[in-house]
């Protein structure tokens, strides 16, 4: 996921990816716990980014009120 590909989205689309990777991420932890092995670089990549989608939701926000 790249940050320009985040930026043509709207508001709620960017909504629903955050709800996914939020759903992703748990299903990760759940594997985790039950002992199942999920690679370990998945963690990573999924914070990272609901990371990007935040900060792409918080950018639209502050140059929406500026405007």
């Amino acid at each position: 996921m790249d940050a320009k590909e985040l930026r043509t989205k709207t508001p709620a689309e960017l909504n629903d990816e955050l709800f996914k990777l939020r759903k992703e991420q748990f299903a990760l932890r759940l594997q985790r716990a039950s002992g199942q092995a999920p690679k370990p670089d998945q963690f990573g990549k999924v914070r990272r980014n609901i990371a990007r989608v935040k900060t792409v939701l918080r950018q639209a926000r502050t140059s929406g009120e500026k405007a």
